[in-house]
């Protein structure tokens, strides 16, 4: 099999692979990643090198991986999961992203795709006007200094209290849509002016509202998916993916400069200065992961919005309340974090980056409803192939870390994709399938078109193979907004 990379490869099962210690000075632990045959060969060389070079950060534990949607990224590849020593190690903005809890929620809802196809036009149009798309775009919720640091502290909580959204979501949400150990002083007044007037916005790049629909023939665990509310039937769902927005990017770009400087007084070197970091216990370390959960609440907040605002659009397009419409949430992911979890009995820091939680059953961390089956993980496809809602299992609790993928993962450059596909064609086409698109900019249509994505049935495959994941269904599209 002919890699990108000239690094030895091992072959430890039909879907995992192992980069030894001995291929790169400094590693400190194997890099494994988890891939089927093709899909491991299409990787970019990026993703070896840039796993590797993480496998070399101090206080690193048990390996590093990569998901199979991996592709490069700044610092960490995108799919990238390492846990570190809270003791002895690091923290690495790279190792979580410039979006910080950029993640998915799903919501569900008693409508079919016979009631909605008729009205498609008109609740893809209200939609798109009641959730702001596109780069800078600003919300309706008006903020001032005061409310966003109550945003900061409370999260999805401060969403629900003003009338944003129902109790039932916090449930439904990871963490409750709230992390602890935040602290406004950490964040500055930069990232704040550039956080405060974006709440209930999508903004732009691969983030999108979509509406699926559930086919029977879609649903591989019945008994999971009745446990999350879904049927099939040509049940419709809705799908958001987004995070937090110019605020995260601020916070991430401040930190990122107080590494670098940190690093020398530490005695910490890295293989890519993308990887800047400090240590963990450090005054710089705990001061990045207050300002990295002041963003990820942001990030909760900011999706809890979207979906009040999503049961609006229905209410005013079906007539009917979001209540009679059945419109729960199902879950709200993360998959751009930085958190303190428990492997192994001992305390870790696991950093995913372009990956998601996937808790198997039993986890006390999840809503009563869930227990029995594992977290619900919600894997989002390119606009063009559909999306998958799947479990978390106790494998992956005893091997990734309990991680898994989060979506198709590109292919290639953003660049490149504009280069091959008009955006107008692109939406004509679409429209042509059945599926309605409305979207801010033709050209950032064109480098979300689905061949700049890996299949995701494979993607998927690959971690159902592995045991670290479980198919529950597949959730096509019929109408996306794109930024």
């Amino acid at each position: 099999m002919k890699l990108s990379t000239s690094m030895r490869v091992n072959r430890l099962s039909e879907v995992l692979w192992e980069i030894p210690k001995s291929e790169k000075s400094g590693m400190l632990v194997p890099a494994r990643i988890y891939a089927t045959e093709s899909v491991l060969q299409d990787m970019d060389v990026g993703v070896f090198e840039q796993l590797t070079n993480v496998a070399c950060l101090p206080g690193i534990y048990g390996y590093a991986l990569c998901m199979p949607d991996g592709h490069w990224g700044y610092g960490f590849p995108i799919g990238g999961v390492a846990a570190f020593d809270v003791d002895h190690g690091i923290i690495s903005p790279g190792g979580v992203g410039y979006d910080i809890n950029c993640g998915m929620r799903l919501i569900r809802t008693d409508l079919t795709l016979a009631d909605v196809r008729p009205r498609l036009d008109a609740l893809m149009t209200e939609l798109f006007r009641k959730v702001p798309a596109g780069v800078g775009s600003q919300g309706f919720v008006k903020l001032n200094h005061k409310d966003f640091q109550a945003v900061m502290r409370k999260g999805a909580r401060w969403s629900v209290e003003q009338g944003y959204g129902w109790a039932g979501d916090l449930l439904h949400t990871e963490e409750n849509g709230c992390l602890a150990g935040v602290d406004p002083d950490c964040i500055s007044d930069q990232a704040m002016k550039r956080g405060m007037q974006q709440l209930g916005t999508l903004g732009a790049g691969n983030h999108y509202l979509e509406v699926q629909v559930v086919h029977d023939e879609r649903i591989y665990d019945h008994v999971a998916a009745e446990a999350m509310g879904i049927h099939g039937h040509e049940q419709i769902v809705v799908m958001v993916h987004c995070g937090s927005r110019g605020f995260g990017h601020q916070v991430g770009t401040d930190y990122l400069r107080i590494f670098e400087k940190a690093m020398t007084r530490y005695g910490l070197t890295v293989k890519d200065q993308q990887l800047a970091c400090a240590p963990f216990q450090s005054p710089e370390g705990q001061e990045y992961f207050a300002a990295m959960n002041c963003a990820a609440n942001t990030a909760f907040a900011n999706r809890q919005v979207i979906a009040h605002q999503i049961r609006e659009a229905f209410r005013t397009v079906f007539q009917q309340s979001p209540e009679s419409m059945g419109m729960h949430q199902v879950y709200d992911v993360a998959h751009n974090i930085a958190k303190v979890e428990r492997y192994h009995d001992k305390p870790l820091l696991v950093h995913r980056k372009g990956a998601t939680r996937a808790f198997g059953p039993g986890a006390i961390e999840l809503p009563e409803a869930y227990r029995s089956i594992g977290q619900p993980v919600i894997c989002g496809g390119s606009m063009e192939t559909g999306s998958y809602l799947l479990v978390g299992t106790s494998q992956a609790m005893m091997e990734s870390f309990g991680s898994t993928m989060h979506g198709a993962g590109r292919t290639m450059s953003r660049a490149k994709a504009k280069r091959q596909v008009c955006g107008a064609q692109l939406l004509q086409d679409m429209a042509q399938r059945g599926i309605l698109v409305k979207a801010v900019s033709m050209s950032g249509l064109a480098e979300e078109a689905g061949f700049a994505y890996k299949n995701i049935s494979q993607v998927v495959q690959a971690v159902e193979t592995a045991g670290i994941t479980k198919k529950v269904a597949e959730l096509l599209p019929i109408g996306n907004i794109k930024g």
